[in-house]
């Protein structure tokens, strides 16, 4: 459910995916490309589509490049069929963000900057406001936030693999929906393409 000729021209034109694109050009071996040129890459080097793909991801923007379908003038299958797809499509972007891998998400990197943050306070109160003789007790307590944060890093973890799980499901039974559509002609998947975003800027 993503378009490739969007993302080629997304790769070419959205500085948002300056990386990808001189990846692009180290690939072809010439500073301008044009996106058929970026088309070609991406058939024989899919790391750069995965790349595009975790950009948006990161920056809370959708990988499903299809529009929800018109439901009016459906015969009641398919426009069953519709309802469940468009609610998929809902979902699947919700879902999303669970797509990354856990060592790569925001979640962990929030983790940290916290754990940092309790570290130097832990660091002031005993030098520069002279509880060292509460030290043990302070570190004591950073120890339980380390704990306390190992523990929620976990269950996060697991939040991830489980919701990734979801999402790999749903989006392979969307795709089923869509070619029973396609092949009753209730719709044409081309239709559906959405070709640019409103959300870049």
């Amino acid at each position: 459910m993503i378009n490739l000729q969007r993302v080629a021209k997304e790769i070419k034109s959205v500085g948002l995916y300056d990386l990808v694109l001189q990846d692009v050009q180290r690939d072809v071996g010439k500073n301008r490309v044009n996106e058929e040129e970026i088309q070609k890459v991406m058939d024989t080097n899919p790391q750069i589509l995965q790349d595009y793909m975790q950009t948006n991801v990161e920056y809370n923007l959708s990988n499903i490049h299809i529009k929800d379908i018109a439901l009016e003038n459906l015969k009641d299958e398919d426009k069953q069929k519709s309802q469940r797809v468009n609610k998929n499509l809902a979902e699947l972007k919700e879902l999303e963000k669970y797509t990354l891998d856990f060592e790569q998400s925001a979640t962990l990197v929030i983790i940290f900057s916290i754990e940092f943050f309790v570290l130097f306070s832990v660091q002031y109160f005993i030098v520069l406001l002279g509880l060292k003789e509460w030290q043990i007790w302070i570190y004591g307590l950073f120890a339980s936030t380390v704990l306390i944060a190992w523990a929620y890093g976990k269950s996060q973890s697991k939040l991830y693999k489980k919701n990734n799980a979801i999402y790999e499901k749903k989006y392979q039974q969307t795709q089923q929906l869509l070619a029973e559509l396609e092949d009753t002609k209730a719709l044409s998947k081309e239709e559906l393409w959405v070709f640019e975003s409103d959300e870049h800027v």
